[in-house]
């Protein structure tokens, strides 16, 4: 076995970053994973702002190992191929709002008479049933909702506005959490031949992830009511400024770490301060800084921009980013598949697709169209190469 994943073809009918990134996991772990686009581009490659080759840079992050058919999925001819493409699939994996797939006659009952060992993963902001389904949803909504903005922003200041958390994590967290299902209803399959359809819905996944709630469901407390009743044990640290400009996280808790901040400070325990640790900080560059803490056995760390993230050695020595040739964009940077498996490591061999980059291999080679055919599909504006 070359990689865990090297039988298993999915069919990823997704966009943005929700469905992308899940599908991409299971493309690392060795999936064939057909993207499958309307003839004109989806949403996320053509997305306003700087493009690369074609595409935006989060299309470049998000869609690596993929191949890529473009099909007209409102154009009768474009379903039937859709449909031939599943009796050959294991999983189909789409976050359309719900009642789309059904709407283009593509539901899951309908997908599970082609081929009854699919695995159906419908990915959306609130799930396929339930009083919200309907909404629209993206990242920050799932966020918001799951109280994690709110959090976010008390703890910058308990008096504050909510702040909203970087980077997506309410697509990034359920799409792995989708990803994790599909491989264990893949599982399943192997054990039973039985597929399945699987409902997963960012403003539950958002949910799961929050601690908190647990925190309030026991105490009847909200996180910030619950800390002054509560208080942990002593502690200091927090993001300190240096003399430089730069920043660090210092992360000082419990009575190991306040026995080294004793010694470090030469007073004695309870005088120690959150500002006398300030004020030593300051005393020093940001990398000098970091050192001194590290080598006092206390948990610190350099509070980077992205371009120190990608240079860091240790990310280097790693393997952590891997460079790729794209056919337009030319040499791209990436970050690596991240988890290390001792038997079946995910590899990232191929940068993100070109728009109907794979079309003839795929109709030709798993459907058996001529090239013929092919041509009149293409002609026809159901499918479409890249160029």
């Amino acid at each position: 076995m070359d990689a865990i994943l090297d039988d298993i073809r999915v069919l990823d009918l997704t966009h943005v970053w929700f469905g992308p990134w899940c599908t991409m996991m299971l493309a690392d772990l060795g999936a064939e994973v057909i993207r499958i686009e309307p003839p004109w581009g989806a949403i996320d490659r053509i997305a306003e702002g700087a493009l690369f080759g074609g595409a935006s840079y989060t299309f470049h992050h998000l869609n690596l190992n993929k191949k890529d058919l473009t099909l007209n999925l409102k154009d009768p001819q474009g379903i039937e191929i859709f449909k031939e493409l599943v009796k050959k699939a294991d999983v189909v994996v789409q976050n359309f709002s719900p009642g789309t797939m059904e709407r283009l006659g593509l539901g899951y009952d309908v997908l599970r008479e082609l081929n009854p060992g699919i695995i159906y993963a419908a990915l959306s902001g609130f799930g396929q049933t339930g009083p919200y389904s309907s909404r629209r949803s993206f990242a920050m909504i799932a966020e918001a909702m799951s109280s994690h903005t709110r959090l976010t922003g008390e703890r910058a200041d308990e008096e504050g506005p909510p702040i909203e958390m970087a980077q997506a994590y309410g697509d990034l967290g359920p799409g792995t959490m989708a990803a994790m299902a599909i491989i264990g209803a893949i599982r399943y399959r192997d054990k039973t031949g039985v597929g399945q359809m699987i409902d997963v819905a960012q403003f539950d996944c958002m949910v799961a992830y929050n601690t908190a709630i647990t925190g309030y469901t026991l105490s009847g407390l909200l996180p910030v009511e619950l800390r002054k009743k509560f208080p942990r044990g002593r502690g200091v640290g927090g993001l300190l400024k240096t003399k430089d400009g730069g920043w660090i996280r210092l992360a000082a808790f419990g009575p190991r770490a306040m026995d080294r901040i004793q010694q470090y400070m030469g007073v004695e325990l309870d005088d120690i301060t959150k500002e006398m640790i300030e004020e030593r900080t300051l005393e020093m560059t940001r990398d000098e800084a970091v050192e001194f803490y590290v080598k006092k056995g206390l948990p610190c760390a350099p509070v980077y921009h992205v371009d120190e993230a990608v240079a860091d050695p240790h990310l280097a020595a790693r393997g952590m980013f891997i460079e790729l040739e794209h056919p337009k964009a030319g040499t791209v940077k990436v970050p690596n598949f991240p988890v290390k498996l001792s038997e079946t490591p995910g590899v990232v061999k191929t940068a993100a697709p070109l728009l109907g980059q794979n079309s003839k291999e795929i109709l030709t080679g798993i459907l058996g169209y001529s090239d013929e055919r092919v041509e009149e599909l293409r002609k026809a504006g159901v499918t479409s190469f890249s160029s």
